[in-house]
Parts: C-alpha cells; sequence; structure tokens
C-alpha cells in the first residue's frame, strides 16, 4: 500500500518535468500530420531524448542506482529506441547516408545539441545566482525558448 502512495504524492521537482516529456512525445506525433518538415520534428525529438536521459539519470540518483557505464549506456540504449523504430519503418532511410543526408537524423543530432547547450546555458545562469534561478521555471522557460528559437530558425531557413 505504501508503494501505491508513493505514486499519488507528490515529489521533488526533477531534471526535467515528465510531463513536459509526455507532452512533446504528443506534439511530435502531430507535427508529422501536420506536415512540419522533419528537420524541425527532429530538434524536438532530440531534445526529447535527451531529456529522457537527465530524467533517467536523475531517477537512479536519487534511488542511488549505479553501475559500469551508466551514462553512456542508458544514453545509447534511448538513441537506440528511438532510431531502430524510425529505420524499421522506414521513416529513415535504409542506406547508411541517412547518416548524412536525413534530414531527421539531422534535426535529432541538432536538437541534442541545442538542448544540451540550454541545460549548460541554465546552469551556467545558476551558478551567477548563487545556485538559484533568476525566474520561476526558469529550467523550463530555457530549452524550451532555445528549441522554439532553433525551430523558427529553421523554418525560416528552409522555407
Amino acid at each position: 500500500m505504501k508503494r501505491l502512495l508513493i505514486f499519488l504524492l507528490p515529489s521533488l521537482a526533477l531534471a526535467v518535468c515528465p510531463v513536459c516529456i509526455a507532452g512533446v512525445g504528443i506534439g511530435l506525433g502531430l507535427s508529422r500530420y501536420l506536415g512540419i518538415d522533419d528537420l524541425i520534428t527532429g530538434l524536438w525529438l532530440g531534445a526529447l531524448v535527451l531529456s529522457l536521459f537527465f530524467w533517467t539519470i536523475d531517477w537512479l540518483d536519487k534511488r542511488n542506482i549505479r553501475f559500469h557505464y551508466r551514462e553512456i549506456l542508458i544514453l545509447l540504449a534511448y538513441y537506440l529506441f528511438l532510431l531502430l523504430p524510425l529505420y524499421s519503418t522506414n521513416i529513415l532511410s535504409q542506406k547508411l547516408e541517412f547518416l548524412i543526408k536525413d534530414k531527421l537524423f539531422r534535426g535529432i543530432i541538432l536538437g541534442s545539441l541545442i538542448f544540451y547547450l540550454s541545460i549548460l546555458f541554465d546552469k551556467f545562469l545558476r551558478t551567477k545566482n548563487n545556485n538559484k534561478v533568476f525566474f520561476p521555471f526558469q529550467r523550463v522557460i530555457i530549452p524550451l525558448s532555445f528549441l522554439i528559437f532553433s525551430s523558427l530558425v529553421v523554418y525560416l531557413v528552409i522555407k
């Protein structure tokens, strides 16, 4: 019974909000339906994978679960969980050229880099303010701002 109550009680703020992760996932499903360019969709997919990675590491740390090569194994697993279904359903090119030519794959890599830079920028801002945020929801607003701005830039460039 106590284990059931754990899921019903609010928890401490996590590295990346699980509700945000679900929202991004739903939004990505709609993007193809709405005809949004694969490069922009890839930006958000890359950010989603990296946010899941950080959230999982945070979850494991709180439960003191550690093992060798934990970070790299989890990161590779999440990228494989994303890329293998895309590859097997022919959304990604079946040739190795997808590493260079596929817009969705390039977007995933770019989105991961942008999301990582946004996390670094947020940490930089917090170190300047004695490890406190400058404004409410800073940890959510900064990554979303980076992704929205990047999406707009990509849209204007490919338009």
